[in-house]
């Protein structure tokens, strides 16, 4: 069965992004950029991966499918990752806005049990907060991002009921800049 994995960075306070949907204020490094496009190349976008001397066709390796709330997808191009089949969550987007992206207006927890049933590799959460509180029941694996920069405000990483839900460290990698990626799977 496919799993639905939350990739996501994260402020030391908990937000994806700022009030007005930021997300420029996370610090990097050469090394780190470097490492997070070789560990997760699925999560390039299409356009860039010319840049960064990818092929815009490269076969996916963890992912073939994304999921992302309408402020994710808004904040970004059309058609932002082409390489996977892509859903849109929202009761608000026009169905017709990326002939390349499906608008689901429905209950994203059905969609994704339906796709977790399917074949193929795994399905990634790219975000927002409020569709991860969604799916918190849904979640398989986080690899959390994580920044040493406070936003004060903004999107946090999940919003919904209070839902405390366990999960267990499997991996950390510590970069000299203070960034850490961290795996976790469901307890």
């Amino acid at each position: 069965m496919r799993k639905l994995v939350y990739y996501v960075a994260v402020s030391l306070d908990g937000y994806i992004a700022g009030p007005g949907d930021e997300f420029d204020f996370y610090p990097g490094t050469e090394d780190y950029t470097e490492w997070m496009c070789a560990e997760f190349p699925d999560s390039i976008p299409s356009s860039a991966r010319p840049h960064i001397g990818m092929a815009v066709d490269a076969p996916n390796r963890d992912w073939d499918t994304v999921l992302m709330g309408r402020g994710t997808y808004e904040v970004g191009e059309a058609n932002p990752f082409a390489h996977m089949k892509q859903y849109v969550i929202s009761g608000t987007l026009d169905p017709s806005v990326d002939p390349a992206v499906e608008v689901v207006a429905g209950d994203p927890v059905a969609l994704v049990r339906e796709l977790k049933r399917g074949d193929g590799l795994d399905i990634w959460l790219c975000g927002g907060g409020k569709l991860a509180g969604a799916l918190l029941d849904e979640l398989d694996e986080l690899i959390i991002k994580s920044y040493p920069v406070v936003a004060g405000a903004g999107i946090a990483a999940f919003t919904d009921a209070f839902n405390p839900t366990l999960f267990t460290p499997i991996q950390r990698k510590n970069f000299d800049s203070g960034n850490q990626v961290n795996w976790y799977s469901r307890a």
